[in-house]
């Protein structure tokens, strides 16, 4: 009897670890066909959008524990989109980005926690330039299926929407803010799928 309770011990501590190790987090890549990393400022009454066209990202994801979770994200200053060439250029230059000196503005996650339903809140350090600051960014978890387009791939999405002050970043010296040209607060918008690798 001891030995039929010894084996049934060994085999369901197999079974929880190995339960444990299906459930580890999975490394995702980012889709960057179905991604994009909008952004809108205030241009004395108008509201100027762009994008940024070059950026790279992987995720481990596990649904089930948040807190599991990580992102690392990287984005090229010289890829700004705002769809007027004049402009770009001056954004790319020491007006503001500086992208011959700083060529990218990285992101990478310490923290997530989960908020209410699908709704999270991810911590990490946001680089621009020569600064990086800790910041919360709030984000949809919209979930993840199999991918229509590839049997067997599943596809998870995600939406994040903050703002930050483009001035802590060193991103101008405001002196275009101070005469009403460009706004300091930037609103991002990062709409993002990603795919297990």
């Amino acid at each position: 009897m001891k030995k039929i309770a010894g084996i049934f011990t060994v085999f369901l501590c197999l079974s929880v670890f190995s339960g444990a190790a299906l459930a580890e987090p999975e490394k995702w890549e980012i889709d960057k066909d179905h991604t994009s990393i909008y952004f809108d400022v205030r241009h004395t009454y108008a509201t100027v959008r762009g994008l940024f066209d070059d950026f790279s990202g992987t995720l481990v994801l596990d649904p089930d524990n948040p807190g599991a979770s990580s992102i690392e994200f990287t984005v090229r200053v010289a890829s700004i989109n705002t769809n007027i060439a004049q402009r770009d250029n001056h954004l790319r230059s020491d007006d503001f980005f500086a992208a011959d000196k700083f060529p990218v503005m990285t992101f990478k996650s310490t923290d997530v926690k989960s908020v209410k339903g699908n709704k999270y809140i991810i911590t990490g350090s946001l680089t621009i330039k020569d600064v990086t600051k800790m910041i919360e960014v709030p984000f949809t978890y919209y979930g993840m299926k199999e991918n229509p387009l590839k049997k067997g791939q599943m596809v998870a999405g995600f939406e994040a929407d903050f703002v930050i002050n483009r001035l802590d970043y060193h991103v101008g010296t405001g002196q275009f803010a101070d005469m009403g040209v460009v706004g300091k607060d930037v609103r991002i918008v990062v709409t993002l799928e990603a795919l297990n690798m």
